[in-house]
Parts: structure tokens; sequence; C-alpha cells
């Protein structure tokens, strides 16, 4: 199963919402997940996985299912000498058991050659994909690939939506 990540925030507490899909062009999830943190991290500028990885470790812990690949909202590498984003260090978290995959709405300010651009649907501007544990042009094919005709592929939009519907 593919399961897309994404977190909301307010004030000291987070939503982590998990959709999974068995195939990259589902139309529908096959089940989908949230989760409120009560304690979070304090933002700290150029340290975001510090507050964002224990959010996504805690989803993860209630799902059952048997994952294939996880797709976050963000980046995996930051820049040409590989500095680590939210997705290495959750690749790495997972004892490097799982690819993940980085999709960002933004471009880096940092010259990035670990990430790529992808348009989709009739936008002029990109995604930017990046990953690891899977070749950079594979995740880039999946995610050109997953449904729907805008920019944001449907599935990641629902799963944006679901983390911001608090429970």
């Amino acid at each position: 199963m593919i399961l897309a990540i994404d977190v909301d925030y307010q004030e000291t507490q987070a939503q982590a919402a998990g959709l999974l899909m068995e195939n990259w062009t589902d139309t529908e999830a096959v089940k989908e997940y949230t989760l409120v943190i009560p304690e979070i991290h304090e933002y700290i500028s150029g340290q975001f996985y510090k507050r964002e990885l224990p959010c996504i470790l805690a989803l993860l812990k209630t799902i059952e299912e048997p994952l294939t690949h996880l797709i976050i909202d963000g980046y995996v590498w930051l820049n040409n000498d590989k500095k680590p984003g939210l997705g290495a260090y959750l690749y790495k978290a997972l004892d490097s058991k799982i690819p993940v995959i980085g999709v960002a709405k933004n471009a880096f300010k940092q010259e990035n050659k670990y990430a790529v651009p992808i348009y989709r649907g009739e936008s002029i501007k990109p995604l930017y994909i990046s990953s690891e544990g899977i070749p950079l042009e594979e995740a880039q094919t999946y995610l050109q690939h997953m449904t729907g005709e805008y920019r944001i592929p449907t599935l990641l939009k629902r799963v944006d939506t679901l983390c911001r519907i608090w429970i």
C-alpha cells in the first residue's frame, strides 16, 4: 500500500493524516487515518523535521497495513550537497525500509539536483519531486501518473484537506 501523509498545526498541537491507496492511479483512498498529537516541538527555522517527523511517526504506529511507499509534503533532499530534509530523516527513522517520495509545492532556495520539477495538467507552476529508497525518475513517473487533472494529484489534495479537518 502507498501512504500519503500530511500534518496541520494549531498552536501547541498537530493533526496528522494518512491516506492509503493500492495503486498510483487510484481515484479514491482505500482507507483514511487521522491522529491528533497533543504536544509538538516548537518550529525552528531550518529544522522543520524536528517538528513534523514525530507526528508522522506517531501516525505510522496506527497503521496496520503493509506499506510499499510513503509520500510526504516536502523535500527528501534540500540541496546539491544532499542536505537532508524531512523525507531523508523519515527514511532513516524507518531503517531505510520504505521508499519516501517528497512532493513540494515550492522551489527550495538552494540549487537542488535531487529534486526535479514536474508539470501536471495545464499548470505552469511545477511540483518538486525528490526521493530516497527509489530512483528519482521512478518517483517522478509515479507522481506524474497520479489521478487528477490539476497540478496537485487528487489524493494528495485529499490528504491535505483531511489533516485540516480537526477531529
